[in-house]
């Protein structure tokens, strides 16, 4: 097992982490503009790895995946800059790297400037270890051992199990295939209160923390995030070198305080990176006149469904946004194909030691429940497989798949 670390930011000033915030002129300019204020010289004849958000088959503006003009204004700035560009995700299992990037838009940005994508699950991991509290060993995808830059480029969403997700945690993007969803599965740790995924996710970044931050606020999402949430409006970007202090500019942003999202305090808390605004230089000085708060995640996803009972027991975000979707869309539906006198469940994630009878079990890490006749799988399975289980309708569109 390898030990690894990324190198520290050629564009960091550790005693004065700066932050820069653009708005009002559309996710290219945007990006550009904020771009601008940075020192860009060091990239000049190294291989810069742009890690966006484009983990979901989902359109452009949906606030699901970083806005492909924003990757766009990147790679451009970046090339003139004297950079060796290439793009790069590792996307939730059941999803294709390129047909997200083809769906999302960036695609079709790379091609028109010849900018290499790479399919970060498409060779095989490279493991190693770090001194971490919930985790001790991680699955890279190959690239990260092969790149001289690495530029986060997430969306600004909130998050249903972490609260938000920003430029620390896009960084989960990185781990190789199913590895991710390892993090979600982790039982709790003596002697802390925190969740083990926000644990995590600090002890990720103890080694994944990158170089830059591009957070893309063209069209956030708010409430039920990464993916079943509403897209929200802001047109603005947020640029800078510590991660930490980008995620909690975003924060403020979004109507949030980066001291109450777990991984980013207690990776502040371990000097991973800065999240007290006092000692933040962010320009310009009205950057709060651009925040617009973001509805929180709900804390009990039954609330919405309240003729079905969704048991969650160590669920990652994939198999949650599944249902979730899945219940907004056709919930109202199988209510006509399900008995009037019997309450039906709906359970995932792997954490279950029992479920009543009447209970959907959903995606591959419920699959020991298949003898209740009830199981679908998938990792996860997408919502017109669900539909057709319940429904037995061969012909229902395929639209949840695409992301639309």
């Amino acid at each position: 097992m390898e030990k690894f670390t990324l190198s520290e930011s050629p564009f960091l000033d550790e005693n004065n982490p700066t932050v820069f915030v653009t708005a009002g002129k559309g996710p290219y300019q945007n990006t550009v503009d904020a771009l601008r204020h940075i020192d860009l010289s060091p990239v000049k004849g190294k291989r810069v790895l742009l890690k966006p958000n484009a983990g979901r088959l989902a359109k452009p503006e949906s606030g699901i995946c970083t806005h492909p003009q924003v990757v766009a204004a990147a790679i451009d700035v970046f090339r003139e800059a004297g950079g060796i560009v290439s793009v790069g995700e590792s996307p939730i299992t059941g999803v294709n790297t390129l047909e997200a990037f083809e769906i999302t838009g960036i695609a079709a940005v790379a091609r028109q400037r010849d900018c290499p994508l790479v399919d970060m699950d498409e060779r095989k991991f490279v493991q190693v270890a770090l001194d971490g509290v919930a985790i001790q060993s991680l699955k890279l995808c190959p690239e990260m051992m092969e790149y001289d830059l690495y530029i986060s480029i997430p969306v600004m969403k909130t998050h249903m199990h972490t609260g938000v997700t920003l430029g620390v945690k896009n960084m989960k993007g990185c781990l190789w295939r199913r590895s991710k969803v390892v993090l979600h599965m982790l039982a709790e740790i003596d002697g802390y209160d925190d969740k083990p995924l926000d644990l995590a996710i600090a002890d990720m970044s103890g080694i994944l923390r990158p170089h830059f931050t591009i957070v893309d606020g063209t069209v956030g999402m708010e409430g039920i995030g990464p993916s079943a949430g509403l897209p929200k409006p802001l047109d603005v970007v947020v640029v800078g070198a510590d991660a930490f202090a980008t995620d909690a500019v975003s924060c403020v942003l979004m109507g949030k305080d980066a001291y109450n999202i777990p991984h980013l305090r207690i990776g502040a808390e371990r000097g991973f990176g800065v999240i007290d605004l006092e000692h933040i230089s962010v320009s310009p000085a009205i950057w709060r006149e651009f925040a617009k708060p973001f509805a929180d995640p709900p804390t009990d996803i039954s609330i919405g469904f309240p003729e079905f009972g969704i048991l969650d027991e160590n669920s990652c975000s994939a198999c949650q946004s599944s249902l979730l979707l899945f219940l907004k869309r056709y919930g109202d539906v199988i209510l006509d194909y399900l008995p009037k006198d019997t309450r039906y469940h709906f359970a995932i994630g792997k954490g279950h030691e029992e479920v009543p009878n009447n209970t959907y079990c959903i995606g591959n890490c419920t699959r020991k429940f298949k003898n209740l006749g009830n199981f679908i799988k998938g990792c996860p399975p997408v919502g017109s497989e669900i539909l057709r289980f319940i429904t037995g309708s061969p012909h229902v569109d395929e639209k949840d798949a695409k992301g639309e």
